[in-house]
């Protein structure tokens, strides 16, 4: 039955996250964006070691305010009895659990799946680790730059007469925090849509996260036997294809994914010749003669400034743009007039920016309720208010460091 008068897409759902660092807690980030609520639980004077992860900036770390906003923090020891028994408690009274720890380590504590669904029949869990629930390398540590390494992904990338490069940031944990939250809404639904749905566990993997985008791999190596070598930028699916440089030395990304856009480009760049040409007037026959191709688009470009392309093309209808750093994102009018950073008060930097919410939704848009919490912030709310638990027994758990 479809919900009335939401504010957000996700109100009413509440999220206990177990998780650290980046993956997971990424993907309850973004369920909180469109109005989950996420219960945060952290270890007591520890925290979540994202706190802690650089960049920062008078002793704060950067990455912190982003990527834990429209998050209520809770102080709890899963390690002992008591934090279990809160625990317990908390998921009888929430939708779903998001958890990253090793493989077996909450069965080991009697919190797996299996017992807190006794707490709650109807309990989702997205359960996210290097390589999955099952298999001979579940128990082993994931991390994701080598979850990244065991995808295929690092392979593909860097110069093939030079070592492969990694991502220069957690492309990983990024892309498999949205499988966190597609799961998630997945599960929800099926549960609360599905004449027989039920409560379940889904079992998110890093490396996984990364391999299904590589359909194009999979494919060529089933049928032809080939391997496809690192190179550094687009290759084997179009040409031209590429970053080229203009005549005042701004780099640019200019690709020509279709038969129809290269003829685009060749009237754009006044060489009409090549569409009847039997070395370029296909994709297929362009391929094979690349790095050609390339150098007559990368001679053409050196011809013209940075704005005169963008403007000449954008007309004509092939898709190229500047290769942006930070600064040039900041002063862009597309990421203003989009929202995509928007400005929160933080309690000791002051103003401070983070990026706006995505997608966009028409009736029952996202939006940023609380900037990322202290540690333990909320104990006192969750405990008294959702748990209904008494002044003295949580000085009681506080003096024990369960909370």
């Amino acid at each position: 039955m479809k919900a009335k008068n939401l504010r957000s897409p996700l109100d009413g759902i509440r999220i206990l996250d177990l998780s650290t660092v980046i993956a997971a807690p990424y993907g309850a980030t973004l369920l909180g964006d469109f109005g989950a609520e996420v219960i945060k639980i952290e270890m007591p004077d520890v925290g979540d070691p994202l706190r802690n992860l650089g960049p920062y900036y008078n002793g704060e770390g950067l990455r912190w305010p982003g990527l834990a906003r429209n998050k209520k923090s809770l102080t709890l020891d899963l390690r002992q009895e008591e934090g279990k028994e809160i625990l317990r408690q908390l998921v009888s009274k929430s939708d779903m659990v998001i958890e990253n720890f090793r493989t077996g380590t909450l069965e080991k504590w009697g919190i797996g799946y299996e017992e807190l669904k006794k707490s709650n029949p109807d309990l989702v869990m997205i359960r996210v680790t290097g390589y999955g629930q099952t298999g001979p390398y579940a128990h082993k540590a994931g991390f994701g730059t080598p979850a990244t390494a065991f995808s295929g992904f690092t392979y593909l990338h860097g110069y093939p007469d030079r070592p492969p490069i990694s991502p220069s940031f957690s492309l990983t944990d990024y892309v498999t925090g949205i499988y966190v939250a597609f799961a998630a809404v997945t599960a929800l639904y099926h549960r609360d849509c599905q004449d027989e749905g039920t409560g379940q566990y889904v079992d998110v993997s890093l490396y996984e996260s990364m391999f299904r985008m590589m359909e194009f791999l999979v494919t060529d190596f089933d049928q032809t036997g080939n391997i496809k070598e690192r190179s550094p930028g687009l290759s084997g699916h179009s040409a031209p294809a590429g970053n080229f440089l203009t005549k005042d030395g701004q780099w640019v990304i200019l690709v020509t994914s279709s038969d129809k856009t290269f003829e685009r480009l060749a009237k754009a760049m006044n060489r009409e010749d090549m569409l009847t040409d039997e070395r370029y007037h296909t994709n297929s026959v362009r391929l094979t003669r690349f790095n050609e191709v390339n150098g007559i688009v990368s001679d053409w470009v050196k011809t013209k400034t940075k704005d005169e392309l963008q403007s000449l093309l954008d007309e004509c209808g092939v898709p190229v743009s500047q290769i942006y750093n930070i600064k040039d994102i900041f002063e862009d009018p597309q990421y203003q007039e989009r929202e995509n950073i928007v400005e929160v008060e933080h309690p000791r930097l002051g103003k401070v920016k983070i990026p706006g919410i995505v997608p966009k939704f028409s009736e029952t848009p996202g939006s940023i309720r609380q900037i990322a919490p202290d540690l333990g912030e909320h104990n006192d709310e969750i405990l008294t208010k959702l748990l209904e638990l008494d002044e003295e027994t949580i000085v009681r758990l506080k003096e024990k460091k369960v909370i």
